[in-house]
């Protein structure tokens, strides 16, 4: 199938998203222009703007994607853990994210760093997050789980950080050194 006819089968709505989901991560969203984002999509800008009035729009149904799309694919990954790792099996699923080849830091944070908390879904993406995490250490019979998610989501995103800096290197090892100390600080 051609370039052409693989696009004419695909909604406008869904190839804009998909250029944006891509650009936004790769590059930042105030970088990223409209303009940049039509092209990638193959798509008229009447149809860009028949689909998303505005920019902000469009940063709204990114997140929302971007946020579902992480939390099934990091979820997947620690409950592929859990049974083995307990609490670290955060740090694993962090180092395989850190390890793939697209890996540009977390979009939530990235853009709480270019908008502040303008774009209420980057700060709504943490609080489901740390309501996971939180419903983890439950499961594993912590005492206190609110206590134990708070402060495994300061190594959750301190690594995140320091992976997205090129700090990589012993950073899982470190994050589960962490975890460990607050399964031993949760269960006395």
């Amino acid at each position: 199938m051609t370039k052409a006819k693989t696009k004419s089968v695909v909604p406008a709505r869904e190839r804009i998203l998909e250029a944006a989901k891509r650009l936004f991560y790769r590059n930042g969203i105030r970088a990223t222009g409209i303009d940049t984002i039509i092209a990638e999509a193959g798509v008229a800008k009447m149809s860009f703007y028949n689909n998303f009035p505005s920019k902000d729009d469009l940063v709204r149904a990114f997140l929302t994607a971007r946020h579902e799309a992480w939390m099934v694919m990091f979820s997947g990954r620690v409950e592929g853990h859990l049974g083995e790792r307990g609490l670290t099996a955060l740090a694993f699923a962090l180092d395989e994210w850190f390890a793939e080849p697209d890996f540009r830091g977390c979009a939530f944070i990235n853009t709480v760093a270019e908008f502040g908390q303008e774009f209420e879904g980057a700060m709504r993406h943490k609080l489901e997050l740390e309501a996971y995490v939180q419903d983890i250490a439950a499961r594993l019979g912590f005492s206190a789980p609110g206590r134990v998610a708070g402060e495994a989501m300061i190594v959750i995103e301190g690594a995140i950080v320091r992976a997205q800096m090129g700090f990589r290197e012993g950073l899982r090892d470190q994050a589960v050194s962490l975890l460990q100390s607050i399964e031993r600080g949760a269960t006395g």
